[in-house]
């Protein structure tokens, strides 16, 4: 059930309870009810079926994560890999697609985001910030396995002094970042001297941040584990007089930006948000089939992190806007790279009609991914023919697009010869073009197609 219809289905629950409430007394405020009775009771036949989509979408999620494991997208197998565990960062990781797609998804975000801006530079940062810890940060802390055991095994130190021995080392040990924010902050007095110290530029960084993980189902006593996840990150600096102009510029670049390679655009979308701290900014979601999940994030964070990292001397932070040296207003464009992995591949399954079966109920799990996405642009096989023949040419083409920067799926080394069935069967891999050699093959150079035309347009290649 697509997310319109749902929401249809809710609008439809809600007028059926509220229209059980009976008349309005004491100043407009709706009377309470005097039986009480169950919900399905007022929800009618709107209880089944919204729990009918609910049963369509957890069926979705299960098939399409069973359909990724098996097509090597994902690593692991239940309970390891779940729907939990992925958005949490403690999966077993990526297989080999899902490696590739992560990379092409990355490449996409660079190109958008700092390879032709002049005003963006690339920066790398560790990911272990040594250094104190505030008490209050709940990053995990870095600590040697090796000298902590030295220290519980020393029987000279009394138990006053073993505590104090081990907070000093806590606080000392340095942290893992939980986000690429801080990297940047260091790179911001280095990098001004490129820009002739103008007002605004930018410092993009893709890498792996760290966080903790809360599972006191697997784990006794509530202890916590480390999530992983790659991030990709531009750190705006900017003059407070335009700052509010760009982050709402950002917002809208960013927001196009996921709904360019989706199937379904409408299921990306933005809301306003506040931190603790009353900083403002905006979150992009996507809209899987169990909710909303968070997959960027936008903050306006004033000029205060700056302060606090170069609290001695203030005047080299300021940056040129015009004729005036102020200190810049940091907006950060945080995206979480796993969490969109997976909501393309969520947007990408299809159910396609199965023209080789003899059951017109039968359907392909096929995953439309964009061609910009997709791990493997062409899949070479071979059809029936002389089989010394056309693994010279399967190999001649397979090493040409490899030099061209195009990947290809070596389906001719199989030992079987591949008939058209087998062949539309893979493409649970992505989109991509499928170049099945029979027995009349090409002449070199004059074997040309193109797929950048169309977004989700699939092309059979036949000599």
């Amino acid at each position: 059930m697509r997310s319109g219809a749902a929401i249809r289905v809710c609008q439809k629950i809600f007028r059926c309870v509220f229209s059980s409430f009976g008349g309005r007394v004491d100043e407009g405020q709706p009377e309470r009810w005097t039986e009480r009775c169950s919900l399905e009771e007022h929800l009618g036949p709107h209880a089944e079926t919204l729990a009918d989509a609910e049963a369509e979408a957890e069926a979705r999620a299960e098939a399409l994560l069973e359909l990724c494991q098996k097509r090597h997208f994902l690593s692991g197998a239940p309970p390891q890999l779940s729907r939990d565990s992925l958005l949490s960062g403690c999966h077993p990781g990526f297989g080999p697609l899902g490696v590739e797609l992560r990379k092409n998804l990355a490449a996409e975000w660079w190109s958008s985001m700092a390879a032709f801006r002049e005003q963006v530079f690339a920066v790398d940062a560790l990911h272990h910030q040594p250094g104190p810890t505030p008490p209050a940060d709940t990053a995990f802390e870095f600590v040697s396995a090796e000298t902590l055991r030295e220290i519980l095994q020393d029987k000279d130190m009394s138990k006053e002094q073993l505590v104090a021995c081990l907070e000093n080392l806590v606080k000392t040990s340095g942290k893992l970042r939980k986000n690429l924010l801080h990297g940047a902050l260091e790179h911001y007095v280095n990098c001004l001297d490129l820009v002739n110290r103008r007002l605004p530029y930018g410092l993009a960084q893709i890498g792996v941040c760290f966080h903790p993980v809360s599972d006191t189902e697997q784990i006794l006593n509530g202890v916590k584990r480390i999530g992983e996840k790659t991030e990709a990150s531009l750190v705006w600096f900017t003059s407070p007089r335009t700052s509010s102009q760009w982050l709402d510029f950002w917002l809208r670049h960013r927001l196009l930006w996921w709904r360019k390679f989706a199937m379904s655009p409408s299921n990306f979308s933005s809301s306003d948000c506040q931190d603790e701290e009353g900083r403002k900014g905006s979150r992009l979601y996507y809209n899987f089939p169990w909710g909303k999940e968070p997959i960027e994030t936008l903050w306006h964070l004033g000029d205060q992190e700056l302060l606090l990292m170069y609290p001695e001397n203030t005047s080299k932070l300021h940056g040129r806007d015009g004729r005036k040296n102020v200190v810049p207003s940091v907006l950060s464009v945080n995206g979480d790279l796993d969490s969109g992995v997976l909501a393309y591949l969520h947007d990408s399954l299809q159910l396609a009609d199965n023209s080789f079966a003899r059951k017109n109920t039968l359907h392909r799990k096929v995953l439309k991914l964009h061609p910009c996405l997709a791990p493997i642009k062409v899949a070479l096989d071979m059809g029936k023919g002389s089989t010394a023949e056309l693994r010279q040419v399967c190999q001649g083409l397979f090493n040409e697009l490899l030099e061209n920067g195009i990947s290809v799926w070596p389906g001719y080394q199989d030992t079987v010869h591949s008939s058209m069935e087998q062949l539309y069967s893979r493409d649970h891999f992505g989109e991509r073009l499928s170049a099945p050699e029979k027995q009349r093959y090409h002449h070199e150079g004059n074997d040309t197609h193109s797929q950048t035309k169309g977004l989700f347009n699939q092309v059979h290649i036949h000599s």
